[in-house]
């Protein structure tokens, strides 16, 4: 297959342009998988070129998650299914099944070429997140690690009609979720449920024991202790850590229980910027010259509840590449202050940042286990 190659894709239209070109140049097959697929563009000229990709010959599989995906039809493929086209429902909504949710998002064609990143195919995602759309970033690979994603497809596909298993918080996780595969410098980092730490937080917390330079944008901003004191670490030994958030979010829970952590995570040289001119929806780490891109959020859901695919890679170019897009969307967000946001925040704001942090580091976490693990 020759060496991998990479491309970022650092706007819904060059997403969507991508994938549907891709679909159109499959010849044997293709396995499309995402956490939300929403009538109307790009959605329909995604099916279109599915449907097309099917009628010559291509074996066409499309995953959608049972709860993301919870607003289309139930007729919204026929038109696929008619030439062949298989569709699965991951985790179908039951009481049960609802907790535990696959967040991935992954097309592979031909065991040649993958595209990953944050994009779900819905039509708020269209646009060049500056001026229209959320602002998100993916990447088009090709070379031998695509074998290991569509091996990563495969095993979704498999498990998306299995019941789920009694008990999940105290199994060990599957090895399909922890196993990290690599290829010319690019880590396959997919992780799941269950006991133990999964593949990216692992990768990532030991990237940051001897970082010097740490960039994140990320949708959703809940990390836990260890990974809190780990950036607060980089920074006291004189690091420098910049973290990108949303300044408006389509989860304002999210939003607030992530704003609970500022002050701290401030006082100890930690630098966060507000991205304000459209929802930051991407999902993007560098540390040094290491590069994370994928679905996986920093918060409980995506670090031990939901299903997430993540890829690492160790190349000066997508060091240098993912610097210039960092530089670019900071220069468009708010810096918050450390003197002056305490001060800024009223009483009755404090208090919903409390009480959106413990819902979603506490409650959630415990609902989702007590429903997981409810034998019914």
């Amino acid at each position: 297959m020759g060496e991998t190659s990479f491309q970022w894709l650092k706007t819904g239209d060059d997403a969507f342009s991508a994938l549907i070109a891709a679909i159109e140049g499959a010849r044997k097959s293709v396995c499309l998988e995402t956490y939300i697929y929403a009538v109307g563009n790009p959605g329909e000229a995604v099916r279109s070129a599915l449907i097309r990709a099917a009628q010559r010959g291509v074996f066409v599989r499309v995953l959608i998650d049972g709860l993301g995906s919870s607003s289309l039809d139930a007729e919204f493929f026929d038109l696929l299914r008619a030439p062949g086209g298989e569709v699965r429902v991951f985790n179908p909504l039951t009481l049960r099944r609802l907790p535990v949710r696959s967040h991935r998002k992954l097309l592979v064609v031909d065991r040649t070429l993958a595209i990953t990143g944050g994009f779900n195919v819905a039509p708020e995602y269209l646009g060049d997140g500056i001026h229209s759309g959320w602002r998100d970033i993916g990447i088009r690979l090709t070379g031998p690690v695509v074998e290991t994603l569509d091996d990563s497809f495969e095993a979704m596909w498999e498990r998306a009609d299995q019941r789920p298993l009694r008990f999940p918080r105290l199994r060990r996780r599957n090895p399909v979720d922890s196993r990290s595969s690599a290829s010319d410098g690019i880590r396959v980092l997919p992780s799941g449920p269950g006991r133990g730490r999964n593949a990216f937080l692992a990768e990532f917390l030991n990237c940051l024991e001897e970082a010097r330079d740490v960039r994140i944008a990320v949708a959703y901003f809940l990390p836990g202790l260890a990974l809190r004191a780990a950036l607060r670490r980089v920074a006291a030994r004189g690091g420098r850590v910049r973290i990108l958030v949303p300044g408006k979010s389509d989860v304002a829970i999210s939003l607030r229980a992530g704003r609970f952590l500022y002050g701290r995570m401030l006082r100890s040289g930690v630098e966060i910027r507000e991205y304000t001119p459209q929802v930051l929806h991407a999902k993007l780490y560098r540390v040094d010259d290491s590069v994370f891109v994928g679905s996986s959020n920093l918060d409980t859901r995506s670090l031990h509840i939901n299903h997430e695919l993540m890829v690492r890679i160790q190349h000066p170019q997508a060091a240098a590449d993912t610097a210039a897009w960092f530089d670019a969307t900071e220069a468009m967000a708010a810096p918050v202050d450390v003197m002056t946001w305490s001060r800024s925040r009223s009483w009755w704001e404090r208090l919903r940042e409390r009480w959106s942090f413990l819902v979603l580091s506490r409650i959630d976490p415990y609902v989702t286990r007590w429903l997981a693990d409810d034998p019914r």
